[in-house]
């Protein structure tokens, strides 16, 4: 792929595809729909590989922020455009693309609107080819660089109940990351976000280039097994990525905190017990460690075979765990710090340093 005009069929594979992607977190497939179709009806949109980019070019990421289990969470589809439009008031030289952070039920369409509204091309070097909690997980190594200042805009928040707002910060990668967090608690649970204007050379090797066709082809195969039910959907989704079925069981407990901005606690299923900050961090069985973040940990429903997050789920609820393991997926270099991945284990308190590969 060079250039995909992207069609409604598009959307209903990238819904599947990101979802299951996300790991248990990158927001919800409704709010990924409303993204989707709404950029759909904007105007004509193509993803565009990396390629068929000039590496001189200016590209700015487009995320979303925040804990989504809250029940006061909201970002309309014009934040995105918003947060767009504010990077000028940091002196960011107009992008010549868009990216999103993440693939997710919601995250895989940042960027979408705001690329059929401006008639900017949609770039297929996600920054991360799996959801993750923290910005600066998804900020591609940027931190590292202490010469890098971090520009990032938000907006959100229901205007009706008097939360919305709108921000623009510069400076330091993970301060600015904590302010914008902290406009995603202020705005009742989520903000649009736009961030980290980079040239577009440096996607190469620090981004996930062709991750949001993975979602695509992902989505396209379990469209395609869903007439077979729902356990022919899951084994379409990890047969294509190279993963498994771990087990299929009721949740027969799940404790969840939302504070912070985030979502963290732990559930248990099928025997097995999975750790989630947003997302699945470790999936451990009879003391095992069989899976540890950015593995892809995912849920998805017994019933229908459709993704689960870890805001959906619920005591009683049957679900599949499955595993891919990280080098099946396109991954940003975020996922490969120890800095970065040292704080899961306080979170969650669970091991995760010994399990992972770090650069």
């Amino acid at each position: 792929m060079s250039r995909l005009k992207l069609t409604q069929e598009h959307v209903e594979a990238a819904l599947l595809g990101g979802c299951f992607l996300g790991g248990g977190g990158g927001g919800s497939m409704a709010k990924g729909r409303a993204l989707g179709e709404a950029a759909l009806s904007a105007g004509p949109l193509e993803l565009v590989s990396l390629d068929e980019i000039d590496p001189e070019a200016v590209v700015v990421t487009c995320s979303a922020v925040g804990a989504p289990a809250s029940k006061e969470a909201m970002a309309k589809p014009e934040a995105a455009m918003r947060v767009i439009e504010l990077m000028a008031k940091l002196d960011v030289s107009p992008p010549a693309g868009l990216i999103t952070n993440e693939n997710g039920g919601g995250s895989t369409f940042n960027g979408w609107l705001p690329a059929a509204m401006s008639g900017l091309p949609l770039i297929d070097a996600p920054c991360n080819g799996r959801a993750h909690p923290t910005g600066v997980m998804g900020s591609m190594a940027l931190h590292r660089d202490n010469r890098y200042v971090s520009k990032q805009t938000a907006a959100g928040g229901n205007p009706e109940t008097g939360r919305y707002l709108e921000a623009a910060f510069s400076g330091p990668m993970e301060a600015v990351a904590a302010l914008v967090r902290q406009c995603a608690v202020q705005a009742g649970g989520l903000v649009a976000v736009a961030r980290n204007p980079v040239k577009a050379h440096y996607l190469k090797e620090h981004a996930a280039p062709g991750a949001v066709m993975l979602a695509i082809e992902t989505g396209t195969k379990m469209l395609e097994a869903r007439s077979h039910g729902a356990e022919a959907v899951v084994q379409a989704a990890v047969g294509f990525l190279g993963g498994r079925v771990v087990t299929a069981g009721t949740v027969d407990a799940i404790d969840l905190i939302t504070e912070g901005g985030f979502d963290h606690g732990v559930v248990s299923a099928g025997g097995c017990e999975l750790a989630f900050w947003n997302e699945f961090m470790t999936l451990d069985r009879g003391g095992e460690r069989l899976g540890t973040f950015p593995d892809l940990i995912m849920t998805t429903d017994a019933e229908t075979g459709l993704p689960v997050t870890t805001a959906e789920l619920a005591k009683g609820r049957r679900v599949f765990v499955t595993l891919v393991p990280a080098d099946r997926i396109p991954l940003g270099a975020g996922m490969f710090c120890r800095e970065l991945l040292e704080p899961i284990e306080k979170v969650v308190g669970r091991d995760v340093l010994p399990y992972v590969t770090l650069k």
